[in-house]
């Protein structure tokens, strides 16, 4: 069955739709940010992506025949409502940030200027693949950054949720670092290197550790990995490994390119496995460890001075401990060719919208490259380039003013009047983007243990646009 995502929706969206479509609200512009709140697995960093994923939805939004009899099949909508979605499409604008842009809480990844039913019917399958998508590449990335330089190669089809988050999940952990993926349609798809050993099945099929090894040397003696735990790391893998070695691989100009070890104590198994190879004349043979294996236990077997050269990682990055939260709303409506900003409010001052049509700026310090913090602002304002005060929007008296820097725009433009306009990199431009975006953060920022909050502030005019709409807002109720 052939899935069309511009039915992958909430019914609301298309019933207040249809509503707008009755009040003949067709040329009602407005604007809709989206944005997180909190950084998710308590990282001081979020990893942009989805992009590539957002263009493709967008471009191809239609509702086929099929779609429409099935709307019409819920008795929920008027005949002209469902003429007018058969020639639905968008004509909006979007605004984004690019992929492997290292992001924060509250400020804008993505900003939609449309009609109020088309920017209203993209919301759902907007959200869930930023969703999706930064959660995958933050927790991969956060396992790079812990690697002390280690490649990490994502192992994590069998635990995705399903085959397209998978293939979600091995695109976004590239472009976070991961030098390649074990899944073969996500390699076809995005031209990733695809690599992996093989199975403990394969080892227990046979009754022989030895002939399993062995088997598989002769299919693959350029590029033999062999499973070490099946049975017993140091009294049976390693030892049918290097038996294979010298039965077969040495004798046939080959060598043995890496033994994997996925239970037990994998710091001490690896040291253990690591001065047998080198005994044996072994010291080119990789070690790979794998088994559930995130930040906090990498960090660890590298204290300990676990002996490994990669990892494969799984679990923690197709499903991680984690959400992201992104939300979606309506920050402005066009009037009399003005933009006016809209406002939601709530008791919790972190949920209450930043409203208006707004940029968001990335400063950096002319001397050392890092970034200094982020700003948003309103869309018309002039950032001064030799002192600006960055405002923390919760507390106006922590301030700070910086000078000697330079500062450029997140956001790029993504569709204009519904035509793409953006040239989507490559999968390794992301990824050495995201690279560069990573190495322009204080190591502060990156700690994986009460890192550093970076600072995501606010222009004055618009910490004042906020506070005069509760304002008014206050006094409508009190009245």
């Amino acid at each position: 069955m052939k899935l069309n995502k511009t039915m992958m929706t909430d019914l609301y969206e298309i019933t207040m739709a249809q509503t707008y479509f009755d009040d003949k609200a067709f040329d009602k512009i407005v604007y809709f940010d989206g944005f997180f709140r909190v950084l998710p697995l308590e990282s001081g960093y979020a990893i942009m992506s989805g992009v590539d994923n957002i263009i493709d939805y967008i471009q191809n939004i239609n509702f086929d025949n099929d779609d429409i009899e099935y709307l019409r099949s819920t008795n929920k909508f008027t005949e002209d409502f469902l003429d007018y979605l058969s020639k639905f499409k968008f004509n909006g604008d979007v605004w984004i940030v690019p992929d492997g842009t290292v992001v924060f809480g509250n400020e804008i990844l993505i900003t939609v200027r449309a009609s109020l039913i088309e920017a209203q019917i993209i919301e759902t399958t907007i959200l869930s693949y930023l969703n999706s998508c930064i959660k995958y590449t933050t927790a991969a990335r956060r396992l790079v950054e812990a690697s002390n330089g280690k490649p990490i190669m994502e192992f994590g089809a069998r635990r995705a949720d399903g085959p397209e988050a998978a293939v979600l999940a091995s695109k976004c952990a590239f472009i976070a670092g991961c030098v390649g993926t074990s899944n073969v349609m996500a390699g076809k798809i995005y031209d990733i290197p695809v690599m992996g050993t093989m199975a403990h099945s394969m080892i227990s099929a046979e009754d022989e550790e030895y002939d399993a090894f062995m088997k598989y040397a002769k299919s693959f003696p350029d590029d033999a990995n062999f499973l070490i735990d099946t049975y017993d790391t140091i009294k049976s893998g390693i030892v049918n490994s290097i038996k294979v070695t010298k039965d077969f691989l040495i004798p046939n100009g080959y060598r043995l390119k890496s033994v994997r070890i996925d239970s037990g104590d994998l710091s001490y198994l690896s040291k253990q496995v690591r001065k047998i190879l080198d005994e044996e004349g072994m010291e080119d043979t990789k070690i790979v460890l794998s088994n559930s294996i995130d930040p906090y236990t990498l960090t660890s077997l590298l204290v300990q001075n676990a002996k490994f050269d990669s990892v494969g990682a799984g679990d923690n990055i197709v499903a991680p401990k984690a959400r992201v939260g992104v939300v979606y709303k309506l920050v402005a409506i066009e009037e009399n060719q003005e933009i006016v900003p809209r406002i939601k409010i709530s008791n919790e001052a972190l949920k209450i919208v930043n409203p208006g049509y707004k940029k968001l700026y990335r400063f950096y310090d002319k001397e050392t490259g890092y970034a200094l913090g982020d700003v948003m602002a309103l869309h018309d304002e002039v950032i001064p380039s030799e002192e600006f005060t960055l405002i923390d929007p919760l507390n106006e008296f922590n301030t700070t003013t910086i000078t000697n820097y330079t500062f450029k725009e997140l956001q790029v433009p993504l569709f204009i009047n519904g035509k793409l306009v953006y040239e989507d990199p490559d999968i390794r431009e992301k990824q050495k983007y995201c690279n560069s975006q990573m190495a322009s953060m204080y190591p502060e920022v990156k700690r994986l243990e009460y890192p550093h909050k970076y600072y995501v502030d606010q222009t004055q005019r618009l910490i004042d646009l906020k506070k005069d709409l509760i304002l008014e807002h206050k006094k409508q109720f009190e009245g």
